[in-house]
């Protein structure tokens, strides 16, 4: 039993392993279209790391064949159109058949009903600045398009959000990643390494806010 595990785990990391490769070859190759590609396919495919591609465009700045600033709009636009894609399939069907799709062919893309699950939660607990801070966690931040597609939210509300959290987001690992230089892999093992922290604080930052604004509420109510 543990042989087949391990040999399972073997095959998944190969399998990574060459996703990397092929993102890495994309954007040395293709320049700042193929980093835009990347990263639409990085929303609909969430085993294709924004925390791989970013840094590696970031470190390419450093140098000096892309431009900072680009590298973070191409990424965020790229992005950008990657969650309407998800956010029009969440408008277009109910939560019973996008379920039966991720049940279906969710493996395909290594995304459980768990995760649309966790994404659901989300969107209803915490509302729509989900789809903000959402973009800085890894998984959620591809699966949270859906929830706000079923819940009509409106699409200019969540064009800004959603332009926002993945702009900041890709301003941080564009940086980092031209910061390390040739150490810029280092990105994704922190993020790996850190993101039940990183989510327990995004939570804790949305509470508070949360919190802050209900009583204002309260105190103009009073007043």
């Amino acid at each position: 039993m543990r042989s087949l595990l391990a040999k399972g785990e073997t095959r998944v990391i190969s399998i990574l392993s060459s996703i990397n490769n092929w993102v890495q070859s994309i954007i040395a190759s293709a320049g700042y279209p193929g980093l835009g590609l990347v990263m639409v396919l990085e929303n609909l495919f969430p085993p294709i790391p924004s925390e791989v591609i970013v840094p590696f465009a970031g470190y390419m700045t450093f140098k000096g064949h892309f431009n900072l600033a680009a590298v973070i709009g191409v990424a965020t636009a790229g992005s950008l159109v990657g969650a309407l894609i998800l956010y029009g399939l969440g408008w277009w069907l109910d939560e019973s058949r996008v379920r039966r799709l991720v049940c279906y062919y969710g493996r395909y893309a290594m995304l459980s009903e768990k995760d649309l699950d966790r994404a659901l939660a989300w969107f209803r607990r915490y509302g729509e600045l989900t789809i903000f801070f959402a973009r800085l966690v890894p998984i959620v931040r591809s699966v949270i398009s859906v929830p706000a597609g079923l819940a009509r939210m409106s699409i200019i509300r969540f064009v800004g959000f959603t332009a926002l959290g993945t702009g900041l987001w890709s301003f941080l690992l564009a940086w980092a990643g031209r910061t390390l230089g040739a150490n810029w892999s280092l990105v994704a093992d922190f993020v790996s390494r850190y993101q039940d922290i990183v989510m327990v604080l995004l939570v804790a930052a949305l509470f508070l806010f949360l919190v802050r604004r209900l009583g204002s509420r309260i105190a103009n109510f009073r007043s």
